[in-house]
């Protein structure tokens, strides 16, 4: 089996996580290690969670969820099996020090902090160009 990484193949992407349009959040899979994910995104106008040309702080959250279903989406691609559906258990914490706009390119880094039994404590920090604007920690919970 090919292993198609990094992508920025925005229909491979999404075929590695269970969400449909509109409510995609991620587009590329920059980086990827058992324990570690970089994803990508570019903020577009038409996407459900921009205001007045600001992406809500609902969409960065979605946004991380996201990469984190990547990570596990991209895992079971490489053992051959379809992606499975999963849920942000708990938020522990999320801090947004800036509010992306259209146009801005997310590059969000996922650190798996601990996996058993489906529920994966993660550590995600996004950036644009280089500068934090959002961390986060929360778990993740994989459907049976």
């Amino acid at each position: 089996m090919e292993n198609r990484l990094p992508s920025s193949d925005k229909q491979f992407v999404e075929s590695l996580i269970p969400q449909k349009f509109p409510f995609v959040m991620v587009s590329e899979l920059a980086e990827y290690s058992e324990n570690h994910l970089i994803s990508g995104f570019t903020i577009e106008e038409e996407n459900i969670f921009v205001s007045n040309g600001i992406f809500q702080a609902s969409g960065l959250i979605e946004h991380q969820a996201q990469s984190v279903a990547l990570h596990t989406g991209y895992q079971f691609y490489l053992l051959g099996k379809q992606a499975p559906t999963g849920y942000i258990g708990a938020i522990k914490s999320f801090e947004a020090e800036a509010l992306p706009k259209i146009n801005d390119v997310l590059k969000t880094e996922v650190s798996i902090l601990n996996e058993m039994m489906g529920v994966t404590l993660v550590e995600i920090v996004t950036k644009i160009n280089n500068e934090i604007i959002a961390k986060s920690q929360m778990k993740t919970v994989v459907k049976d």
